[in-house]
């Protein structure tokens, strides 16, 4: 079997497709919830989605921030993770915490709703995931 060398344009590509993914899943789930004639459940679908997508950013961010500082300067012992890179780590969690508060006391979105758009990111990975399978089977019957 060969082994795969890692290809960080490829890597990319996909970590965008990813949040561009996120949001499209969501928003059409909570668009055919709508359609349903569940118009405040469809909108929770929609804040979750969101909420996803902007946590999905902000790791993305962090993740990003973290490597960037442990391979540049002059090795590990001077590397320096700027304190918004914390901030966003653990942000993201009162993020949610407070978009789903506020969505379901405030707004009177069913909790089911928006769990439900959280989700979206999982279902997001799930097609990326496919989509990476049949690239590779593609690529592989043409050689």
């Amino acid at each position: 079997m060969e082994m795969a060398i890692p290809n960080h344009e490829v890597e990319s590509a996909a970590a965008i497709r990813l949040g561009w993914l996120t949001l499209g899943v969501g928003l059409a789930a909570a668009l055919v919830v709508m359609i349903c004639g569940l118009a405040r459940m469809g909108a929770g679908v929609a804040i979750g989605a969101l909420l996803a997508w902007l946590n999905y950013r902000w790791l993305k961010a962090g993740v990003d921030a973290l490597v960037a500082s442990a391979t540049g300067g002059d090795g590990p012992s001077r590397a320096r993770v700027p304190a918004s890179t914390y901030l966003k780590f653990a942000g993201r969690y009162l993020l949610i915490g407070l978009g789903v508060y506020a969505s379901v006391s405030l707004l009177k979105i069913p909790l089911v709703g928006v769990i439900c758009g959280l989700l979206a990111l999982g279902a997001a990975a799930f097609f990326e995931g496919i989509y990476e399978v049949i690239r590779d089977w593609n690529t592989a019957v043409q050689k």
